[in-house]
């Protein structure tokens, strides 16, 4: 049977308040009664004297009578049970109860050891030897104390009842009190106690139960709840962080994975669908094109000869007007499949810009759509093809006329510089294992850029594993499906040296790290756990922020519903219906992939859509210098 935690937590608190309490109440309880029991000795041993001041000269005249009664009146008093005299023989001259006048005790019986220890009478012992607490025939608990009766010069000469001189102690005067008061009082206290003990153990029980279920048992729940939902496939999945404590930054460390789980999804699902258009469009498009050819010139050459039937003469515009729209499909499948990496050089993305626009103004002045140039003064210049970023500009610019349509608008177009985290912006242009083995597989590329090969092994199973050369971006290959956190060794495809760094631990999962020489002998770091995608390069976060240069097409037009932004970068998606190829913004996302660069979009249907297209500038500079050196 499964128990909540925090129910766990309530009871072990609970049972811990509870002992806690009755150690503390046990030891209150004994210091109280050791307190009260010596307050009452010390009153019974102040009470014991005054009796045998009060009747000493009754003792010295033998007024027996006279000391019968003041024993009798003082055992009358509230609290004192009992008030005897006995001789040094042990037998009762006196007592408040006359029954028991003339009995001898024994001297082992309780009220008489204290002072007959060891078969001899103490003199004077102290009050705590002469102190005992017994039970009366009825049940009843007694304190009693005795007080030796000395040898006075005045008793041994005096001539009414002389005593030998050398007699040290003529008797003993006990007085009992009763404890009735004393156990009362201790058994209130006991009772106060135990209802303050259980008032205690309920309330904390329940704010414990309360704060559980606030601070533990609700995180809890959200995290197995979103667990469940992520494993069922729903990367939308966020948690909501309400609280600073270890259990937010789980949620936060949570939230972070499904986003980055997300992006990689998407990542790999674009650059999949991208390589399947590609061989596609490879495979079908010089097959359409010729006969496409043919078509759109005997259509044209009849169309000419048609000059004077009208009938026939609109069949054939509509057939060469057609023939023409698939011809641009093709063209766009062509240009898609043959992607190559760019050719960059410096390129002045101003200058880009306005030959971008002077190719669609004219298209742009037909639609009555208004065109804003936002340029940034001093924009230094980017290691670019710039014919691709001009076709990059091209494509967002006619997009954004098409969203506004034929009741007319504006488009911004704008740059400026700006500074981002160099991670998921910087390129790995070099990795070599600790003996120098280039690791950089121009066969695989991940994002444009050539993939890092590693050989991953686990429980005896070999195979390739190809890192994302763009530093903390997620989107790697794998030859085979581990399960989650399944940790794996990492060697050199070549080498099979060990790719393991002892001196680190993932910062997020604590798992072991593996590395690579990158460039300048810098070390990258990856998390060896399957589904930790932690990347640690320590000389590339001390350089700082990225500089980069942002392209930024902004329009007022009718917006892209929330539900396509998804599937807005997929080849073939299209949300102008049957006008749009879905080509353009598949090209787009490519061409800025090869650059290293990032592109997003924001968008709110009836306001507006903007693209922000990211192209890196300190470190492809860099590279671009490199290069060329």
């Amino acid at each position: 049977m499964r128990t909540r935690i925090g129910v766990q937590i309530a009871v072990a608190v609970a049972v811990i308040t509870a002992l806690s309490i009755s150690l503390v109440a046990t030891i209150t309880l004994t210091a109280q009664r050791r307190e009260l029991i010596a307050q009452l000795t010390g009153s019974a041993d102040l009470l014991s004297e005054t009796v045998k001041n009060t009747t000493r000269d009754y003792m010295l005249e033998n007024h027996r009578e006279k000391m019968r009664n003041q024993i009798e009146t003082i055992g009358r008093q509230e609290r004192i049970d009992r008030v005897r005299v006995f001789n040094k023989e042990g037998r009762i001259a006196f007592s408040s109860d006359a029954a028991e006048v003339g009995n001898l005790l024994d001297k082992r019986a309780e009220s008489c050891y204290a002072c007959h220890a060891q078969d001899r009478p103490l003199e004077k012992p102290p009050v705590q030897d002469r102190a005992r607490i017994f039970h009366t025939a009825d049940g009843a608990r007694v304190l009693g104390i005795v007080n030796p009766i000395q040898n006075e010069p005045s008793c041994s000469a005096a001539a009414c009842h002389a005593h030998d001189a050398g007699d040290r102690v003529l008797g003993v005067l006990d007085v009992t009190v009763s404890l009735a008061d004393v156990d009362r009082q201790i058994a209130s206290t006991r009772d106060r106690i135990v209802a303050i003990a259980a008032a205690a153990i309920v309330v904390t029980g329940l704010l414990l139960w309360w704060l559980s279920r606030r601070l533990i048992i609700r995180p809890v729940a959200a995290l197995t709840l979103g667990t469940r939902r992520v494993a069922s496939g729903d990367l939308t999945t966020t948690i909501p962080v309400t609280s600073g404590h270890e259990l937010g930054e789980l949620a936060r460390a949570f939230n972070d994975m499904t986003r980055q789980l997300a992006d990689s999804q998407r990542a790999l699902t674009q650059a999949d669908k991208l390589a399947s258009v590609g061989r596609l469009a490879a495979g079908v498009a010089h097959e359409i094109n010729n006969p496409l050819t043919g078509v759109l010139t005997y259509a044209s050459f009849l169309l000419q000869r048609a000059q004077d039937n009208t009938e026939q003469r609109a069949d054939l515009e509509v057939i060469v007007r057609e023939t023409k729209r698939c011809r641009e499909i093709v063209r766009g499948l062509l240009d898609f499949a043959r992607q190559t990496p760019p050719r960059r050089q410096p390129t002045d993305l101003n200058e880009a810009a306005r030959r971008a626009v002077a190719v669609v103004m004219n298209q742009l002045h037909l639609r009555h759509v208004g065109l804003r140039l936002d340029l940034a003064d001093d924009l230094p210049v980017v290691p670019a093809d710039v014919n691709q970023i001009q076709q990059v500009l091209v494509n967002l610019v006619l997009n954004a006329a098409d969203a506004i349509g034929e009741s007319g608008g504006t488009i911004r177009l704008a740059t400026r510089r700006e500074e981002v985290p160099p991670v998921g912006h910087v390129p790995i242009r070099r990795a070599a294992c600790p003996k120098g083995c280039d690791l950089l597989d121009t066969a695989t590329r991940i994002g444009g850029l050539p993939a890092i090969k590693v050989l991953r092994v686990s429980k005896g199973r070999e195979s390739l594993f190809h890192l994302d050369p763009m530093y903390g971006r997620p989107n790697h290959i794998a030859a085979d499906l581990l399960e989650e956190g399944t940790v794996s060794e990492m060697l050199c495809p070549r080498c099979r040296v060990p790719l393991a760094d002892p001196a680190r631990r993932c910062k997020r999962c604590d798992g072991p790290m593996f590395g690579v020489r990158g460039p300048h002998d810098e070390p990258i770091a990856w998390c060896a756990r399957k589904g930790c995608h932690d990347s640690v390069w320590d000389a590339c976060d001390a350089r700082g922020p990225l500089p980069v240069v942002e392209l930024i097409v902004e329009d007022d037009g009718r917006g892209i519903p929330r539900e396509a932004l998804p599937r807005l970068f997929e080849p073939f998606f299209s949300t102008k219906g049957v006008k749009g190829t879905g080509l353009g913004l598949a090209i787009t996302w490519g061409i800025v992939e090869g650059h290293g660069g990032t592109i997003e979009v924001e968008s709110e249907v009836g306001v507006g859509t903007r693209f922000t297209v990211s192209l890196p500038l300190g470190p492809s500079q860099g590279a671009t210098k490199a290069a060329a050196a």
